[in-house]
């Protein structure tokens, strides 16, 4: 999968590292199953905040008509609560509604109460979790430790979140790497993907799963296109543009 995306716009090919795994994020139902088709990606994550966007009003009934639809590919589902005898009894309903189901466990709960000791029991009862909303290294370091090593786990780190504090993810996420390899069956995903580059970011630091919008998605194609057509296509964007509009001076 993407070796559309080795070289682009003549630029040094991405050092070889393995595929990658796009797995689609968002909601909307009518987008998932189209990308389902197509064969795009390999798996889907949603969360509360995007389920809201979308319109979703009952989760159960989403959710289940989502597993439906995508039977075979992994799709994680976020706990709804805040603390955590209840996020507990929530992972492991969720879980119980389908073999390819991962549940999202917040790094903390909004009082910054650490999450780790429910990922360990959660882990350890065999419940595959993706452990989110992760943007440091002691966060990455805690959550190794508490996965089970005979248990598949995910382990998103927000990327672009770190990105827009004007840091560099990229060292993060290489180091990320690094230490989840102690847990051979838990994988790094690069979350709130910006653009069609972190593909390439995300490839180059090793990380095994990268999210990515059905928008940003769509400029999947543009990879290894040639930058002067793609100039003269902007122009020529431009100029239709103002035609329809009618403008005149």
């Amino acid at each position: 999968m993407f070796q559309r995306l080795e070289i682009a716009n003549d630029a040094a090919p991405v050092p070889a590292r393995g595929e990658i795994k796009l797995y689609g994020d968002g909601a909307a139902l009518s987008d998932f199953s189209r990308l389902y088709a197509d064969g795009v990606v390999s798996g889907f994550t949603t969360n509360p905040s995007l389920m809201r966007r979308a319109g979703v009003t009952d989760y159960e009934a989403y959710a289940r008509e989502l597993i439906a639809m995508v039977p075979d590919m992994p799709i994680s589902f976020e706990v709804i609560a805040d603390e955590f005898p209840e996020m507990q009894r929530q992972a492991e309903l969720i879980a119980s509604w389908g073999p390819n189901v991962y549940i999202k466990i917040p790094i903390t709960n909004t009082r910054r109460q650490s999450s780790l000791p429910l990922v360990k029991t959660l882990s350890r009862k065999g419940v595959k979790l993706n452990v989110t909303a992760i943007l440091t290294l002691e966060q990455v370091a805690g959550t190794v430790e508490a996965l089970d090593a005979k248990t598949p786990a995910v382990i998103s780190i927000f990327a672009g979140r770190i990105a827009d504090t004007g840091l560099d993810p990229m060292p993060i996420m290489r180091a990320a790497v690094a230490m989840a390899a102690r847990r051979p069956l838990a994988e790094v995903l690069w979350a709130s993907t910006r653009e069609v580059l972190n593909v390439h970011q995300a490839r180059e630091c090793g990380c095994q799963i990268i999210t990515a919008t059905s928008d940003i998605l769509k400029k999947l194609d543009l990879a290894g296109k040639d930058l002067a057509d793609l100039s003269l296509e902007t122009v020529a964007m431009f100029d239709a543009d103002a035609k329809a509009a009618g403008y005149s001076l």
